[in-house]
């Protein structure tokens, strides 16, 4: 009995050692299974991280370039295949460091393989020729490469945006090249007029790069195109009142802008600027005139001031009677009825007639004047009726204002 009983207590304990093992190999058994030998795993593609290597990128592109040599057709055909099979959304900057001036750009514009002429390429635009039509066959380049793969248009603009702001490590004839590659761009619409405020950048208005810079590109920008062309451009980028900046502080003025662009033989452009500066002196002109009027400021105190404006901002009589008659005309609520319309017109008129008297001493002016009379009279038909008496209250106002200042010369004499 002794013996059965140890017998079955041994087996037991065999047992539970053997359900522990069994537990043992289960558990391991689902963290670990049995692989079959040369089996891979495989990471999933949302785990994977691709490698970032330009250099890798710089030598398939710097070989296809070399290999097509200065057949322009012949590079244009391999950057059109090579971005089936190289990434250029993520190389862009690279693709185009290397399409521009021959090799990856360091920060501030020095070359990195500058010493490794394995590494570099010459057919590229800074190694071309300094002339207007082969700069715009590389432009042709970029322009189909960008028609190609539409993705790349925003990073080819901030590419030329980070080139404007390297100037200052390029040599004078790769700023001269680069200037006219963007002038050509800048007029077949592949680049927006917003990459010119890169050249806004201290460094390079001090140094005197960024006018300079700017004439090449309006040159080469008007070549393609008119003036007009580069002008609304400006302004639909609000470039246009922003010109002055391309020079240092002290020389911000118009003069000095239209001597510099004249003598580029850009007088359109210093037009241009005179022109958007007499019209931000005119804004400027309505609405303190409008603010004296409100407050019923003396007519010879407003004299006085429109006078000194002109002188200073040397605006023509012309230029500045229609502004007074609108300041004149917007200073008051007109009635509503018809009947009084006229009586209330002739009435403030007389009160300022001598004002618009004083800045109509022109033939052009008085004609300017009776148009502008015209017009408002035809625009709001209850003034119709006191047109004729309006000349004639002006008429009245410009003898008796030329027989006051006779008078004062005389007493000053």
């Amino acid at each position: 009995m002794g013996t059965s009983n140890d017998c079955s207590t041994a087996v037991q304990e065999v047992c539970v050692r053997a359900g522990i093992w069994n537990l043992k190999i289960n558990f391991m058994n689902k963290n670990q299974k049995p692989v079959l030998t040369g089996q891979r795993f495989k990471t999933r593609k949302r785990d994977e991280k691709e490698k970032f290597e330009p250099t890798v990128f710089r030598d398939t592109i710097v070989q296809g370039l070399n290999e097509a040599g200065s057949d322009l057709e012949a590079i244009a055909k391999f950057l059109d295949s090579a971005g089936s099979r190289l990434d250029y959304r993520r190389y862009a900057d690279t693709l185009f460091d290397i399409l521009v001036a021959g090799s990856m750009l360091a920060p501030g514009g020095t070359r990195i393989d500058d010493n490794d002429k394995t590494k570099m390429t010459r057919h590229c635009v800074f190694f071309a020729e300094e002339d207007h039509d082969a700069i715009r066959n590389y432009a042709q380049v970029f322009n189909k490469l960008i028609r190609r793969y539409k993705y790349l248009e925003k990073a080819f603009e901030d590419e030329i945006k980070k080139l404007l702001l390297f100037l200052k490590a390029f040599s004078e004839t790769e700023q001269t090249k680069l200037a006219m590659l963007s002038g050509i761009l800048l007029a077949n619409g592949t680049l927006p007029a917003t990459i010119l405020t890169s050249l806004f950048t201290d460094n390079i208005v001090k140094e005197g790069i960024a006018a300079s810079f700017a004439v090449k590109l309006f040159k080469a920008w008007m070549a393609e195109k008119d003036a007009n062309s580069v002008t609304s451009a400006l302004r639909k980028a609000n470039l246009d009142k922003r010109l002055l900046e391309l020079f240092p502080a002290n020389r911000q003025n118009v003069d000095h802008f239209a001597k510099y662009f004249t003598e580029a033989g850009l007088k359109e452009l210093s037009d241009f600027l005179r022109v958007q500066q007499s019209l931000g002196t005119r804004k400027e002109l309505q609405k303190e005139l409008q603010e004296r009027l409100s407050q019923e400021c003396p007519i010879k105190e407003m004299v006085l001031y429109v006078k000194e404006e002109m002188k200073r901002n040397e605006l023509p009589e012309p230029a500045v009677i229609g502004l007074l008659w609108t300041c004149v005309m917007n200073a008051v609520e007109w009635n509503k009825k018809e009947e009084l319309v006229a009586e209330q017109a002739l009435k403030h008129l007389k009160q300022y007639a001598p004002l618009l008297a004083v800045f109509s001493t022109q033939g052009q002016s008085e004609l300017i004047l009776l148009q502008k009379v015209q017009e408002y009279c035809y625009d709001n038909i209850h003034f119709m009726k006191a047109f004729q008496k309006i000349v004639v209250l002006f008429y009245k106002a410009a003898c008796d204002w030329f027989v006051e200042s006779y008078k004062e010369d005389i007493s000053q004499s």
